[in-house]
């Protein structure tokens, strides 16, 4: 076998001995992670009535899960960058599930406001870490599908969760009711899980036993080579931090960020309370029929994270999907009353929503590495999320003033389209291609 015949098959048995240790376990905690963020979007269709909660009540409520969760995001980045991606990981888990739990024992709106902040406070930093990660394992030009298989537990838990939340809104147990136990189980499997990150992650590929002596050497010297390629990664902590904020493409990446997560969570978090105003349906109906926008995301995560490592391109990818989105949720209001065309466009959203992750996620680490890479990816994903405020409470606002959720999506609608126009004024340069 020639030098490079070799070397080609060392580089593939390690990326497919890699995906099949990590990506099964961390596509898992994703699916948990997010079932947890948007379960109180299937508990809100019996909660609202019980505890007399208004929709701008909700939307608030529903969005100031991320006010908390910028408290710790460039720190967690930094945190899995220059101490343990495991450790983190697990203590984040199990600190959000137990909050996750309790806060079904919630009965004011003041209680739901402090459970869903504490919450946000408590998954800090998981996603940015996962990120930041993933950058310890794949190579640049192999990111964009990793981040595509890691990012399409989206849609899974969406329809997963949507399911179990229908079946669980339905018992009555002890005096308490459905959307109560939703919320304490569905807390359960984010504490076992993170006491197994604990045990089965591994920080660096050189800490990992379980890579053959070639394929430790192999990745180690790939990643090696792309730090000392970037002249930021030698740049310390501090300067890493602060660097974030002087970079005129991170700026725009957090403004991107910012716009999509507005869109994302602001649907995300009410369209099952759509879907049951649209259709008049029950709560388990209304649950399964807010699976089919999600099935649908799926596979066009996995084949746009594959279209753009193999191209190499990512910002038009990112643009294309912000542009889908647009057209689902403007098209969800030229359906009107129709609720198979509305269920139609709200897949459109949907594919939109998933679809943009990979090749975005794939740009901060293309443009700085090491430290600042993390620290940019903290605070991409700390102030981005602050949309993840905005969006569902002007859906909430809008709605209780003009009793349509019409005016919000309009907003949803615009900041997707500004989103893509941005995305692509981010300068950047060309990935090498998959060996």
């Amino acid at each position: 076998m020639t030098p490079t015949r070799e070397a080609a098959s060392i580089a593939e048995r390690t990326r497919r001995r890699i995906n099949r240790r990590l990506m099964p376990f961390l596509f898992l905690l994703y699916i948990i992670a997010f079932l947890d963020r948007i379960n109180i979007s299937f508990a809100g269709l019996d909660m609202t009535r019980e505890l007399g909660f208004s929709d701008r009540v909700f939307g608030l409520g529903s969005g100031i899960f991320f006010a908390g969760y910028v408290l710790l995001e460039i720190p967690g980045s930094l945190f899995v960058e220059l101490w343990s991606a495991r450790k983190w990981i697990a203590r984040i888990m199990i600190s959000w599930g137990l909050i996750g739990s309790l806060t079904g024992l919630i009965h004011t709106a003041h209680q739901f406001y402090w459970a869903r902040f504490i919450l946000g406070v408590a998954e800090a930093g998981f996603f940015p870490g996962i990120v930041v990660y993933l950058t310890h394992w794949y190579r640049e030009q192999d990111r964009a599908r990793a981040m595509a298989m890691f990012m399409s537990a989206i849609p899974i838990a969406q329809v997963v969760g949507a399911p179990i939340s229908g079946a669980l809104l339905q018992i009555h147990w002890l005096g308490y009711s459905g959307w109560r136990w939703l919320l304490i189980f569905e807390g359960v499997p984010a504490v076992i899980a993170g006491v197994v990150a604990l045990f089965y992650l591994t920080d660096r590929p050189r800490d990992a036993r379980w890579l053959p002596d070639d394929e430790r050497a192999w990745i180690i010297g790939e990643l090696e080579c792309e730090v000392r390629a970037k002249q930021s990664a030698r740049t310390s902590v501090w300067q890493a931090f602060w660097h974030v904020f002087q970079d005129r493409d991170v700026i725009l990446l957090i403004a991107v960020y910012f716009f999509g997560s507005c869109a994302q969570y602001g649907f995300s978090f009410w369209l099952p309370k759509m879907i049951q105003k649209l259709s008049g349906f029950g709560s388990f109906e209304v649950a399964m029929i807010a699976t089919l926008p999600f099935l649908a995301s799926w596979p066009m995560t996995l084949l746009l994270g594959w279209s753009s490592d193999r191209t190499g391109e990512r910002r038009w990818h990112t643009a294309a999907t912000y542009v889908v989105l647009a057209a689902g949720l403007g098209g969800s209001i030229w359906a009107g009353d129709h609720i198979v065309l509305g269920v139609v466009m709200f897949s459109l959203a949907a594919i939109g929503i998933s679809a943009r992750l990979p090749a975005f996620w794939a740009l901060p680490a293309s443009l700085l590495g090491g430290a600042a890479a993390a620290a940019s990816i903290g605070a991409i994903n700390c102030l981005g999320n602050l949309g993840g405020l905005v969006g569902p409470y002007v859906l909430g606002a809008f709605s209780t003033a003009t009793g349509s959720y019409s005016s919000g999506i309009w907003c949803l609608t615009g900041a997707s389209l500004l989103a893509a126009v941005l995305i692509l004024l981010v300068r950047t340069k060309p990935v090498r291609r998959p060996s």
